[in-house]
């Protein structure tokens, strides 16, 4: 198996797993009272990941030669992955899901940034395909990735505004 296909495997097991995660905290915090807020768009951001996986898996030769030191970079973006993972923990989700009477979590990453796992995002987006020379997919990717998350951003931001005067 090429280099290539192996990480790509190993993304697409890696998103699956998180879908199910998600699906799961999802169910509960809305059991719980939590509502959620844009869900129009939420097909398109799992259309562009599964397009953006699926243009590499297309398009990048799978004996192409990865520059390692992308890879490596890609890696540390799935640490950050993980240290945001388990510092929203139970109310971690793929969609925006707000439950008003919990309070915002400011561990780990959030106490730094408003939204670091789009940060994260943005990054594998982009560093993905250029560890495979693939600037095309990285460059027409990260745009689509970038509109999607302006408009989710702002979303986002609007549904937690009033937990954050309150917190």
């Amino acid at each position: 198996m090429s280099v290539l296909w192996a990480v790509l495997l190993l993304v697409a097991l890696q998103r699956l797993a998180e879908l199910v995660y998600a699906r799961r905290n999802t169910r509960r915090l809305l059991a719980e009272g939590a509502s959620e807020v844009g869900a129009a768009h939420y097909p398109l951001l799992v259309g562009l990941h599964a397009l953006w996986l699926l243009a590499l898996a297309i398009l990048v030769p799978p004996d192409a030669t990865p520059n390692w030191l992308l890879l490596a970079a890609f890696l540390g973006l799935q640490a950050l992955r993980v240290w945001i993972l388990l510092s929203l923990g139970r109310y971690w989700t793929t969609r925006i899901i707000t439950l008003p009477q919990a309070p915002l979590v400011r561990r780990g990453p959030y106490r730094f940034l408003r939204h670091p796992n789009y940060l994260v995002v943005a990054g594998e987006i982009l560093i993905l395909p250029l560890a495979f020379g693939a600037w095309e997919i990285a460059l027409g990717f990260s745009l689509a990735n970038a509109l999607l998350l302006a408009h989710r951003i702002r979303l986002e931001n609007a549904a937690l505004a009033p937990r954050r005067v309150v917190s």
